[in-house]
């Protein structure tokens, strides 16, 4: 006999085994003997619609055996709210379920419901912040902490400096990258985004910053192309950051070929500046980026400028 079976507390209940095709399935998962009972019983407590703490300590077994099972997680969900349980005692039995499963989604859209349900967020930021420590790109926990921000105002409440350090760890980190762009613009009808030329100004140098650390790093440079195209300002107005780094007057010392592409972008809108914009893609195509020499000569193409050239000393 299995756990439950064997358990008094629980004689009451007739479990449901799964149906997978009668006695013989075509393709039948292979269920440990544990749990296919556990599973068994959850059916008939769902069934009986009960919600109780029995029910709360058979979810908490089934998610110790898979933690991605996300009708367990909803019907655990259901049954916390239904007996109005202690929410900060499951927030700290999630949070080490959390550190122990780092990639599961279930566990943070369960920790995003009962964090709703709280009303606070008391601890939140100090509790990814740990799970940054472990994996500081998990798409799950930047998502939730997005989540967060929105849901409980924190714009204003450090979220730029968690960022300044996120990046001050790892200046490529573009999750920490994106994560900034929605703190800096994703308040709607604000009017705080970049469109604020006290704000566009100082993201413009916090992004050049970052170049200045690693050049050959495309998030700022994408980072500085959105502030551009959200504000509606001109790509022109970044030329003397892209020329510190990729000159048309010497090829030769080009350090980043996202300066270079930016730089033919800001030509290519010149009214005599094709020529040169040209010029910039044969470089990218001959000899700093030339796993893309077919989208290099596509940007040639659309220009009107022929085909693309070797790479050859130019004069500006």
């Amino acid at each position: 006999m299995g756990k439950y079976a064997s358990d008094p507390a629980w004689s009451d209940i007739t479990p449901l085994p799964t149906d997978e095709g009668g006695t013989h399935p075509l393709a039948q998962i292979a269920y440990s003997a544990d749990y296919a009972e556990t599973m068994s019983y959850l059916r008939a407590l769902m069934a009986a619609n009960e919600f109780s703490p029995r029910a709360l300590d058979l979810t908490e077994d089934l998610i110790d055996m898979n933690p991605a099972h996300y009708t367990v997680w909803l019907y655990r969900a259901q049954c916390l709210f239904a007996l109005d349980s202690d929410l900060r005692e499951e927030l700290e039995w999630l949070s080490e379920t959390a550190l122990a499963h780092q990639k599961n989604y279930q566990i943070w859209h369960h920790r995003n419901l009962v964090v709703d349900r709280l009303g606070s967020c008391e601890g939140e930021t100090g509790f990814v912040e740990r799970m940054f420590e472990r994996d500081a790109k998990n798409y799950h926990v930047w998502c939730y902490r997005q989540w967060l921000v929105r849901r409980f105002g924190l714009w204003e409440e450090g979220e730029l400096e968690f960022t300044e350090r996120m990046l001050g760890e790892d200046v490529r980190n573009n999750s920490a990258w994106n994560h900034r762009w929605f703190v800096v613009n994703g308040r709607e009808g604000k009017g705080r985004g970049v469109e604020d030329p006290e704000i566009r100004a100082r993201e413009v140098r916090f992004a050049e910053e970052a170049i200045g650390k690693v050049a050959q790093n495309q998030s700022p440079w994408n980072y500085l192309r959105g502030i551009m195209r959200r504000s509606g300002r001109p790509l022109a107005e970044l030329r003397g950051i892209a020329e510190q780094y990729a000159s048309l007057e010497r090829p030769d010392a080009v350090r980043s070929s996202f300066a270079l592409d930016l730089l033919a972008d800001i030509l290519a809108e010149e009214e005599d500046g094709k020529e040169k914009a040209g010029r910039a893609l044969d470089l990218l195509a001959s000899r700093y980026d030339p796993i893309r020499k077919n989208y290099w000569a596509y940007r040639k193409h659309q220009l009107g400028m022929g085909e693309l050239k070797s790479a050859v000393p130019v004069v500006a």
